[in-house]
């Protein structure tokens, strides 16, 4: 099966497509819980139109939209999926045989310590239509419904990714995806996972970037900012009292709660009326991120950390990530280490989440309370939905490392 997967993240720096082969190995000792393999045969990027972004960002920081305003923003959000994916397909040569859309995040709902709803846009209907290929979209709120978090995804990808090197190593792996918002997977001696978010990864720091460069910059390129300037202790400390911190995990977060408003405040009151140098308060930020993630292992104490997620391609970041690691013990490396590109390390897992989805496979994202469910709605397209065998479950998963050119807005990237 070839899946092509679609999502935008909560920094919402870009629409990540992925074109994704998935197989069966063909020697499975129990043919309906088979290995599978996953081969990327495709991976871009593409850039939101800047007026839709700014449209995008206004509306997660709270922005107030009537009806009329709700509906074309989910309509052309669509509209830009479908477009990503018709782009995907001529990029790849490679007809899918589902489409994933995780859509746009912008809200997630957490009321009294859990998740009580979440709002993804971008109307599938349109990608259905324009790829003629049937659209899985609207993934999280199943497991919501059943009393879970409806985050992390990551957690099944990480239990079938590395639950077999975990048992036979007895010891705990850990992972970290370092998107908008920070979330670790701690995948257990025996194979189960534990998945929360740990509070911000890039949002904050891109957020104070964003406003800075009046938009002319949406991100610290190349931690060149944090390098520059010099961790604020006081603030760091203020921003380290935010409850999300000590909140017990499974919990789940986004932009709703870590905005430039929580960095405003803290300023003020770490600060004062001195005016903080933008290096200093993106280095701040930065090391926000590294302890927070670094902290929410303590009492897990993996053995190793994969970084994955935007992040990762941040030098400063997974520096200091892994010098805090490092002095608990926590060996670090990126996934791309083990051939997982950390870029799309999430777009593989909206293909493979979409495979198990279209087999009838439930899947677990964290604990107890919430059980198993099969994720997700379809939306067929202009054919009929044809009936595809139903799996008991996937065994375990391998990537096959391929080098495949990474195209951004249709040029070639190094």
């Amino acid at each position: 099966m070839i899946v092509l997967s679609l999502q935008s993240g909560t920094s919402a720096d870009g629409i990540d497509v992925a074109v994704v082969e998935i197989r069966p190995a063909h020697d499975a000792v129990d043919p309906s819980t088979p290995p599978l393999q996953l081969t990327p045969l495709h991976t871009s990027t593409i850039d939101w139109e800047s007026a839709l972004r700014a449209r995008i960002l206004a509306v997660a920081a709270g922005e107030a939209l009537d009806a009329g305003g709700w509906t074309r923003l989910t309509t052309e959000l669509g509209q830009a999926f479908a477009e990503a994916a018709a782009r995907g397909i001529r990029a790849s040569g490679s007809t899918p045989d589902l489409i994933v859309s995780h859509g746009q995040t912008v809200h997630h709902w957490v009321e009294g310590g859990h998740a009580r709803g979440t709002m993804q846009l971008g109307e599938p209907a349109w990608i259905a239509e324009r790829a003629d290929v049937p659209v899985l979209s609207d993934v999280r709120m199943a497991d919501i419904a059943a009393g879970g978090e409806g985050a992390p995804l990551m957690a099944f990808f990480d239990r079938l990714w590395l639950g077999d090197e975990a048992r036979a190593a007895g010891r705990t792996l850990a992972t970290v995806n370092l998107g908008g918002i920070a979330n670790v997977q701690l995948v257990g001696a025996d194979g189960s996972v534990v998945a929360f978010d740990t509070g911000p990864g890039n949002c904050l720091i891109d957020a104070v970037v964003d406003r800075h460069s009046a938009g002319a910059q949406g991100y610290d390129d190349g931690g060149r900012l944090a390098s520059a300037g010099r961790v604020h202790e006081g603030l760091l400390a203020e921003l380290l009292a935010h409850p999300y911190f000590a909140a017990p995990a499974p919990k789940s977060t986004g932009r709703e709660t870590f905005d430039l408003g929580v960095v405003d405040a803290a300023v003020a009151a770490a600060a004062g009326p001195d005016a903080l140098p933008v290096a200093d308060l993106v280095a701040t930020l930065t090391e926000l991120t590294a302890r927070s993630v670094v902290d929410a292992l303590a009492e897990a104490a993996p053995a190793t950390l994969i970084c994955s997620g935007g992040g990762a391609l941040n030098p400063v970041l997974l520096a200091r990530i892994a010098e805090h690691a490092t002095a608990r013990g926590i060996a670090v490396e990126s996934s791309a280490a083990r051939g997982l590109d950390p870029a799309f390390k999430e777009s593989l897992m909206f293909a493979l989440l979409g495979y198990c989805s279209r087999h009838g496979v439930p899947i677990q994202l964290g604990p107890e309370p919430a059980g198993a469910r099969v994720l997700g709605r379809f939306s067929p397209g202009p054919a009929p939905l044809e009936p595809t065998a139903p799996l008991a479950g996937v065994a375990s998963v391998t990537i096959e490392h391929r080098t495949i050119e990474h195209r951004t807005n249709g040029g070639a990237t190094p």
